[in-house]
């Protein structure tokens, strides 16, 4: 389903990889109940550069750090790799504003999810 009719991974594929691993990431360090949280990241701005193809079958590693920390916001990096080549086919960013899930409006990061975002920091 990845692939389009090219046999390449299709562009908006890249960004659903680019949200898993950031929202994986909160889950899996415990500062994220997507269901429950009073604070959630909303995407206010995504970009990726092109390198090289991807594409089903080959197995896609995805590398994660933090290139800015604000107070209620957060520029996540992401580089996607095929197989296990040293060279980034992809690469680009998320920016996360974090805000109260009931208002919508930014609120500064809460401090335990903050300590987990900060040990990415580039």
């Amino acid at each position: 389903m990845d692939n389009d009719s090219y046999r390449h991974m299709n562009n908006t594929t890249y960004y659903s990889f680019f949200d898993t691993i950031v929202n994986q990431y909160l889950i899996e360090t415990g500062v994220l109940d997507i269901a429950n949280s009073e604070t959630i990241g909303l995407v206010a701005e995504t970009m990726c550069s092109y390198f090289k193809s991807l594409g089903f079958p080959s197995k896609v590693v995805v590398g994660l750090r933090v290139g800015r920390l604000g107070t209620s916001s957060v520029r996540y990096e992401i580089a996607m790799f095929k197989d296990l080549e040293d060279e980034a086919s992809a690469q680009g960013h998320f920016i996360h504003v974090y805000v109260d899930r009931v208002t919508g409006t930014p609120v500064p990061i809460p401090d335990r999810m903050r300590a987990m975002i900060s040990r990415l920091a580039a």
